[in-house]
């Protein structure tokens, strides 16, 4: 007579436990220790002055040091040469100062850092997602290309769930960037990037 081989051990299996809307694999574990991007550096990066503006500032100041113990301002040629000096590039120098963008690559660096992908706090999340859009909305179109290039396949992954993320919730202006980013990150990542971000679990 021949054995009964049917196991059922199978029955000791609680499927509902392994719902992907219960399940929690190694990664999330440490979610409460992800804080996100550090606001205050994202900040300091994006006010930060390029190197050649400060030297140019510098040079400045040291042309206007030596023209003003080299001459009496009013009653020489020296001082007239002195005065349409301060009314041309001086000018620009202080204009070129009070416009620069600052660090833009720098900041936007520093906003994908840590980001609060494996958290359930909201609130973290959507202090991560502001200081992104931030950024992004303060770049130049012209270096939009540049810098998404400079970020590897990970980072433009990520860049494209916060593009994702910023269309859900947009506001003034910020669809027209973020298509603009939408299509450079596209062109890097190709549609590879898309589906991985569409398809994800953990959202940012």
């Amino acid at each position: 007579m021949s054995k009964n081989t049917v196991s059922d051990r199978f029955r000791k299996v609680d499927v509902d436990e392994y719902d992907e809307n219960k399940f929690v694999d190694e990664e999330e574990k440490g979610g409460e220790n992800q804080l996100g991007p550090d606001e205050a550096e994202v900040d300091s990066l994006i006010r930060q002055y390029p190197l050649y503006l400060i030297l140019l500032f510098n040079i400045h100041n040291c042309i206007s040091l030596f023209f003003l113990f080299q001459c009496r301002v009013t009653e020489t040629l020296t001082g007239l040469v002195y005065k349409l000096y301060l009314g041309s590039d001086a000018v620009r120098v202080v204009f070129s100062l009070a416009h620069c963008t600052g660090n833009m690559m720098g900041a936007l660096q520093a906003a994908l850092k840590n980001p609060p992908i494996n958290t359930k706090n909201q609130n973290v999340k959507d202090r991560a997602e502001g200081l992104v859009l931030k950024v992004l909305t303060a770049f130049k179109t012209s270096d939009i290309e540049k810098a998404v290039q400079s970020l590897d396949k990970t980072k433009v992954d990520l860049l494209m769930k916060y593009i994702y993320k910023g269309f859900e919730r947009p506001s003034e202006n910020s669809s027209a960037v973020l298509l603009q980013w939408h299509e450079k990150a596209l062109s890097v990542g190709g549609v590879g990037s898309i589906v991985r971000v569409l398809t994800a679990r953990k959202t940012v």
